[in-house]
């Protein structure tokens, strides 16, 4: 893919959410999509949109670039992190030297929590059944 006419690609993962994200060359009238519709329809809670949109804000790279992405799998929130960690993996592949200020406030790293599996004797993955001494 030549990232000339593709812009820059990279994927981000939170909880069971997956985003694909695509970074493109601001053009006039572009807006950031996800899923096809504008991100400040898709995720309805401004809390979301403010993260998604923290890597653009820190790098000033908001007026810069266009940011396109297909989501899938978890809810809304695991979708926005996997959003925000995908957004600052392309910046980084777009541009080197915005690794350090990505890395330092901690964007670059995947939040590595995820639900913890079901045990079997067990009600659910620590809850326990109800004790009866007789």
């Amino acid at each position: 893919m030549n990232s000339d006419t593709h812009g820059h690609h990279a994927v981000g993962r939170r909880k069971r959410a997956i985003a694909k994200v695509w970074l493109r060359a601001k053009k006039d009238g572009a807006s950031h999509k996800v899923n096809d519709k504008p991100l400040i329809d898709y995720f309805d809670r401004p809390g979301l949109v403010a993260a998604i949109e923290e890597p653009l804000v820190l790098t000033e790279m908001n007026d810069q670039v266009v940011v396109f992405a297909r989501t899938f799998g978890g809810g809304k929130t695991g979708q926005a992190g996997a959003l925000r960690l995908g957004i600052a993996r392309a910046l980084k592949d777009m541009d080197e030297s915005l690794h350090a200020p990505l890395r330092e406030a901690g964007m670059l790293t995947r939040d590595s929590r995820i639900k913890e599996r079901k045990k079997y004797g067990l009600a659910g993955a620590r809850k326990r059944f109800q004790f009866s001494k007789r």
